[in-house]
């Protein structure tokens, strides 16, 4: 009889190549999830550039559509005509400058007087107060206090009031000696005042005052004087 072989010991046997194919399928499975894994970062990878490539062109043609407005169109100015003559060349012109003249040597030279007129006019203009020569009657204060004795007329108010006193009259002596200008400082009352002012208005010429050797207009205050007899 042939002795039989028992199963235990065949598998024993083949033990060996099950652990063998084991291996390989675990390490193909572990290959194939680290490929799996390589491909999903890849295509996130290309998700997310497309997208930033999405984001860019919207950006783009965002910014193409928010173009500033176009500028208006400047209003056409009127044209201007140039007129141009034709000089002849043999003509000779009235008005053409001879450069030969103008830097002739011998030609005498034209010397030109600026006058300052403002200055002058308003020195003429102003009336002193002060002189360094006072304007004075004709005569000196005695023929003044004459003229004033013998023209000056009481008036019946004031006389009847028996108003006495001093009349103080402003006038200016002009460059000519004339009198202007002439109104009342103070007045007593009764007529006294515009008598003085009609005797002071009908004085003849004065000496007029001086200023650094030269006649000017100045300022003169003359009491008059009001009394009783």
């Amino acid at each position: 009889m042939e002795a039989k072989k028992s199963k235990k010991a065949d598998l024993e046997k083949k033990k060996g190549l099950f652990l063998e194919i084991g291996l390989v399928s675990i390490l193909a499975i572990v290959l194939v999830a680290f490929n799996l894994r390589s491909t999903d970062k890849k295509d996130s990878g290309l998700k997310a550039t497309m997208v930033n490539n999405e984001i860019q062109e919207e950006v783009l043609n965002t910014q193409e559509e928010q173009k500033p407005p176009e500028p208006e169109p400047e209003q056409q100015q009127p044209e201007v005509v140039t007129e141009v003559k034709v000089i002849d060349n043999d003509a000779e012109s009235s008005n053409e400058l001879n450069t030969a003249e103008l830097f002739d040597e011998n030609r005498p030279i034209e010397e030109v007087h600026v006058e300052v007129k403002e200055e002058k006019e308003e020195e003429e203009e102003m009336i002193y107060t002060f002189v360094e020569e006072d304007a004075s009657f004709v005569g000196g204060e005695e023929a003044l206090y004459a003229y004033l004795n013998k023209n000056l007329q009481y008036p019946e108010l004031a006389r009847e009031s028996n108003i006495t006193g001093t009349v103080v009259i402003k006038f200016v002596v002009e460059k000519d000696g004339s009198i202007t200008k002439a109104s009342i400082l103070r007045e007593i009352g009764g007529g006294c005042g515009k008598e003085a002012l009609r005797v002071v208005k009908n004085m003849p010429k004065w000496k007029p005052g001086k200023q650094g050797g030269r006649a000017v207009r100045s300022e003169f205050t003359l009491p008059v004087q009001f009394e009783l007899h």
